[in-house]
């Protein structure tokens, strides 16, 4: 992957990477994005259980890490999707 602008990476896995939004709408908002391209949740294959781990464990580790009491992970699609690549949401309104 490759980025048109530069990213703050948390987490970088085989199947993914987790960085900062870089124009966040949350005071705190993570982006989680497949590295195998993907266009939109319904082209994943539910059988892909190396991302499906690494999502989750990341997700889990974020919210212990950053003290996240109340959070959403968001995914978007159709209209709703403005990048054309499968990415997840991770936002809160305060980080404790």
């Amino acid at each position: 992957m490759s980025f048109a602008i530069p990213v703050k990476r948390l987490r970088e896995t085989d199947t993914m990477m987790a960085f900062y939004h870089p124009k966040p709408s949350y005071p705190f908002h993570v982006i989680l994005v497949p590295k195998k391209e993907i266009p939109a949740l319904k082209d994943l294959d539910p059988n892909d259980a190396a991302f499906l781990r690494d999502l989750y464990a990341t997700v889990q580790s974020l919210v212990e890490e950053f003290h996240l009491q109340a959070y959403r992970l968001i995914v978007n699609g159709g209209e709703y999707q403005d990048f054309p690549h499968l990415h997840f949401h991770l936002v809160a309104d305060v980080q404790q």
